[in-house]
């Protein structure tokens, strides 16, 4: 079910679809969060990457898009099944994609697993 929310065409959600197609693992919370609060958090969590040298793939558009979606929004982890990737999804509350977001495990810059 997963697959079909992240087949979107922006970078992120392709490497979501190809995570998830090779084994990954995942996890979506139960509990929508008001948008403003992930945004805010997830906003700050960029700048502390970036100020360690470290460009997220997406995540800047992900809060950007959080924003403009307005209501609440879930979250889900996608991990690949090799441990090198993590995918980070922004939900509706009835489950549509509002954004995702994507950076290596650990933190190091390395290219995408496709």
């Amino acid at each position: 079910m997963l697959e079909s929310l992240v087949a979107g065409d922006d970078e992120a959600s392709v490497i979501a679809l190809a995570t998830l197609r090779s084994g990954a693992t995942y996890w979506v919370g139960d509990r929508a969060q008001p948008a403003g609060v992930h945004a805010g958090v997830f906003k700050r969590r960029l700048q502390r990457m970036r100020m360690h040298g470290f460009e997220p793939l997406g995540l800047e558009r992900a809060v950007q898009l959080i924003r403009e979606h307005g209501r609440p929004v879930r979250t889900g982890l996608i991990d690949a099944a090799d441990r090198t990737w993590t995918t980070l999804v922004f939900l509706t509350e009835d489950g549509a994609l509002v954004a995702c977001a994507g950076w290596p495990l650990p933190l190091v810059a390395r290219k995408p697993p496709l």
